[in-house]
């Protein structure tokens, strides 16, 4: 009977995330089309995040964040997070207090009409080829050049291991250090227990709270100290998380 009751809830986020999609996918189109990229980014980006309320609102995954009020928007920041379910992406939008451009995998412009939407707002990358990584570091850079923010999940892809955070990727510490941009470790709970990646049929309704954790400076680093920088991360990150299990 509970398996019934997960695939029903299931199917019944499904409708309203793909019905949602349907409509803001003519606002992204348009925008994406009439406005310069950099203003068409953000026009889309409120979109989203609207699309994300109202997601959040009526499939009962419901997103809170903490320490919004503590993040300077008046400077850009790399924003670096922890990924463990496909509702991540519904928690961004809603959680991130700036605008900002995110890192995304390539191959998820192939998912009908979300993909749409994806191609127009992240920075896409192909792991597997170095000129896609080598083209996505500096669309990144060129966004944070003209005072963008940025997001990366330093994890790469999600996390379906059983540690609380799966290995980082040099990436983000590499560009925080070269662009001497400020870094804001964030992290999303239990967003692994409300969609498990593993086992989506188990999905179920409730809370993900976003923690953002104190601002990290980079000033005066070198290439060097991105072993270390990343250690520092990753602690960070996997202490908030510890501290707020269960």
């Amino acid at each position: 009977m509970r398996k019934i009751v997960s695939i029903a809830f299931l199917l019944y986020a499904a409708i309203i995330f793909i019905t949602l999609m349907f409509v803001a996918l003519p606002f992204v189109l348009l925008f994406s089309a009439i406005l310069p990229i950099n203003i068409g980014k953000r026009a889309i980006l409120t979109v989203l995040r609207a699309w994300a309320w109202l997601f959040s609102i009526f499939s009962f995954f419901w997103i809170t964040t903490k320490n919004k009020s503590k993040v300077d928007r008046s400077k850009s920041h790399i924003y670096v997070g922890n990924h463990g379910s496909y509702l991540d992406a519904v928690a961004v939008c809603i959680s991130i207090p700036q605008y900002f451009s995110a890192l995304g995998k390539v191959e998820i412009t192939k998912v009908p009409v979300f993909g749409l939407i994806y191609k127009r707002i992240v920075v896409l990358i192909d792991r597997s080829s170095k000129e896609s990584r080598a083209q996505s570091v500096a669309a990144l850079k060129k966004d944070i050049a003209n005072g963008q923010s940025i997001l990366i999940f330093a994890e790469g892809t999600m996390n379906q291991t059983e540690k609380l955070l799966a290995d980082f990727y040099d990436g983000a510490f590499r560009i925080a250090i070269e662009t001497q941009t400020p870094i804001i470790p964030f992290v999303m709970l239990n967003n692994r227990k409300l969609l498990p990646r593993k086992d989506p049929l188990k999905a179920r309704p409730g809370l993900i709270t976003t923690v953002l954790l104190p601002e990290v400076s980079v000033v005066g680093l070198s290439l060097d100290d991105v072993p270390l920088l990343k250690k520092k991360v990753y602690e960070m990150m996997e202490e908030a998380i510890m501290e707020n299990a269960g």
